[in-house]
């Protein structure tokens, strides 16, 4: 069985119009990726957002005929507003979801309707007759929010039992961590495809603000290269798609699932990768 190879993207800011993004799609697609993810951008899942998320993950299948996957962070939405979103994913066609908490947007108080990514789970499977693919997240470093690493693993494990299909790390720097987090999910009787989320390191303060939210570790050879690279960004981007690309063999090497890339709308650093693994998987 052949690994997949799939794109996360964000939509263009709010005070543009949501064709923009087509111009990322028009060179993303044509590298024909197994499906392509699409985030509810900053500030989460307000009804806006939700609105152009749901209108960029339709475009992905009707006009592009990709597979695509929408994002649906839960932490500030009530019942109703997931049942909206569900209905109007249903009446585009699009029948797979990344479930999420989501983060916490400062100043908004969240509704804690769903506080976790397993409620709202279990609130598709139980409480609706939806027929969604559901993926979750998972973290081989563990979440920032979980009190050590195997209480994170025990809430991922309720995750998958509430009714997952599959599963998508967050971005991650070495393999290690990665390789040790599926002996412990193996060990719990997990074993659900998952995707090893990469992110090709193009810019030094996006990254170091990225790891600061996600809490993932950056290896002394990575820092070496943000401290020789970090101030020119022609190199920088160079160092981190040869990275990328060493961490994806490796992987590929190892048999991984799926690789899911987190592009960040940059069709270059791509299409780089993908010509260069497109042998291999």
């Amino acid at each position: 069985m052949s690994t997949k190879f799939s794109f996360e993207i964000f939509p263009p800011r709010k005070d543009m119009p949501v064709e923009v993004i087509y111009n990322t799609l028009d060179g993303l697609t044509d590298l024909n990726p197994d499906f392509i993810s699409v985030t509810c951008g900053a500030g989460g899942s307000s009804s806006n957002a939700s609105e152009r998320m749901i209108d960029i993950a339709a475009a992905i299948k009707d006009k592009y005929h990709k597979k695509s996957v929408a994002h649906l962070p839960c932490i500030n939405l009530d019942k109703a507003e997931v049942e909206k979103i569900l209905t109007q994913l249903e009446l585009r066609g699009i029948d797979e979801i990344l479930a999420l908490r989501g983060d916490k947007v400062q100043g908004v108080e969240p509704k804690n309707i769903f506080p976790h990514a397993v409620d709202l789970i279990s609130f598709i499977r139980e409480k609706t007759e939806r027929k969604f693919k559901i993926y979750a997240a998972c973290y081989p470093e563990g979440h920032t929010d979980s009190k050590d690493f195997d209480a994170d693993l025990n809430f991922l494990k309720e995750k998958v039992d509430a009714g997952v299909d599959g599963l998508i790390t967050q971005l991650f720097f070495d393999n290690n961590h990665f390789y040790y987090f599926m002996e412990k999910i193996h060990a719990l009787g997990i074993d659900l495809p998952v995707e090893a989320g990469i992110m090709p390191v193009t810019n030094k303060k996006q990254i170091e603000r990225m790891v600061n939210i996600c809490g993932a570790s950056l290896p002394v050879k990575f820092r070496k290269i943000l401290d020789r690279y970090g101030n020119d960004s022609s190199a920088l981007q160079e160092a981190g798609i040869v990275y990328a690309l060493n961490q994806i063999v490796d992987l590929l090497a190892h048999n991984v699932n799926g690789i899911h890339l987190y592009v960040m709308n940059n069709v270059y650093v791509a299409r780089r990768i993908s010509d260069a693994i497109k042998n291999l998987l």
